[in-house]
């Protein structure tokens, strides 16, 4: 990259963020992939380089296996695997990256979950060789639980089938035959070789019968300002700021991050759960006073009017409001190896409250090969998911997670031993 490609500061900071998270099945080369995105374009560290060509030399490999850049564990780097999620970042002219590389393993399906609660996309990587298998449906059924808004099928290891058009388009058609029954918009399929590194940052010379864009295109160019929620404005409030200086002596500021819509100064708003109404007065950011504020920023809100607002109170719009629930219907990820106990007190946190629940009936535990709903089998282990109905001590100010990722999300934690124990979609 030459230095006037080279983003500036001030540009870095104004670029547009993208989370992708990379599924797949063990050994389908998740973590190659990912070492080849950072090579190619240029976002490693030459000692970084070294260390991995030391590595790759003792472990007696004619080439640098890239794999080992995200493969942080030393677990992982002697059975070649992924264990736990790894992050990586990077940045592009275009727009900064922040990875989230997944373990393959079906005991690890809560990393995955864990990896993909965030992410604008999801990499699902198949091999070319052995086509769409359990793994391939069972991270799919997940991204469309957690409404991933985009997915890119990255049919992987070409160079192990002679980049053979027929066996990338047989692929192609039997994904899209299983998704037709999931809930997921934008789906596209890019042929790679991640070892090699076709179609990942450069156009491949040996797939010419491919006409689409490489994987770094597609993600430096895919739309993801769309997929915050810009019509139902919500904004829970973190703490309350007052700096008590004499330059800012009567301020008082509620800042938070946005969860959804588009708030303005002389807006009326309704503060929740109190039910009291004010205008915005100003929005302030780090950079200073904006006209406008919207999904995800993070911003300070002053009113006209002094109520007495703290943590977890939320600000909407006064002809928008959620709907304040105490029995609340839930799609858990269950993460813990002990099951939910009947009656058992769980501390639940929901955007920035906190309450105390409790699991009043559990649904269905659903079979995430099949999306079989299975009735009967109420015993729930970790990685699990099930449908459950939670009681809370407080109304919740939620919304569905169909309609808001931020606002229809939650977690419980267990009081005794301080461990998230389930992540959950509100039904």
């Amino acid at each position: 990259m030459s230095e006037s490609q080279q983003p500036t500061a001030n540009s870095y900071l104004d670029m547009e963020l993208l989370r992708f998270t990379t599924a797949g099945s063990v050994d389908d080369g998740k973590s190659t992939l990912i070492g080849r995105l950072l090579f190619d374009s240029k976002s490693i560290f030459e000692d970084q380089l070294d260390q991995v060509k030391q590595t790759s030399e003792r472990k007696g490999k004619s080439e640098v296996d890239l794999a080992l850049l995200t493969d942080g564990l030393k677990d992982e780097r002697e059975q070649g695997i992924t264990i736990d999620v790894a992050y990586r970042y990077f940045a592009t002219p275009k727009r900064k990256f922040i990875i989230a590389d997944t373990p393959g393993h079906i005991q690890y399906t809560r990393n995955m979950v864990t990896g993909a609660s965030t992410a604008n996309v999801a990499l699902i990587l198949i091999d070319a060789r052995k086509g769409v298998i359990e793994q391939t449906c069972r991270h799919s059924i997940i991204a469309s639980l957690l409404k991933i808004p985009h997915v890119i099928i990255c049919v992987n290891k070409m160079d192990l089938v002679d980049y053979d058009e027929t066996v990338f388009s047989k692929i192609k058609t039997d994904y899209e035959n299983f998704a037709s029954k999931l809930d997921v918009q934008d789906v596209r399929f890019i042929p790679i070789s991640a070892l090699k590194g076709d179609s990942v940052v450069n156009r491949s010379e040996n797939m010419p019968w491919f006409e689409g864009s490489t994987l770094l295109y597609t993600l430096e160019n895919i739309h993801i300002g769309s997929d915050q929620n810009h019509i139902d404005c919500r904004f829970p409030v973190q703490t309350v700021i007052r700096p008590q200086t004499d330059k800012y002596h009567d301020y008082r500021g509620y800042a938070g991050r946005i969860a959804g819509g588009i708030f303005k100064p002389g807006d009326e708003v309704t503060i929740l759960p109190s039910g009291f109404s004010s205008k915005i007065k100003s929005i302030d950011t780090f950079d200073g006073q904006v006209d406008e504020a919207f999904a995800p920023m993070s911003i300070t809100m002053t009113l006209d009017d002094d109520i007495d607002i703290s943590r977890g109170d939320m600000i909407v719009r006064t002809n928008n409001q959620p709907e304040p629930k105490q029995d609340i219907d839930v799609m858990l990820c269950w993460l813990n190896t002990k099951g939910p106990q009947p009656r058992m007190k769980y501390t639940i946190r929901h955007t920035t409250c906190e309450a105390k629940s409790m699991i009043k009936e559990i649904r269905y535990k659903l079979d995430v090969n099949t999306l079989h709903r299975n009735e009967s089998d109420k015993n729930i282990t970790a990685n699990d998911i099930c449908r459950v109905q939670l009681r809370t001590t407080r109304p919740l100010l939620v919304d569905s997670y169909r309609r808001n990722r931020n606002t229809g999300s939650i977690i419980l934690v267990d009081e005794g031993t301080n461990e998230t124990v389930a992540a959950g979609m509100i039904i």
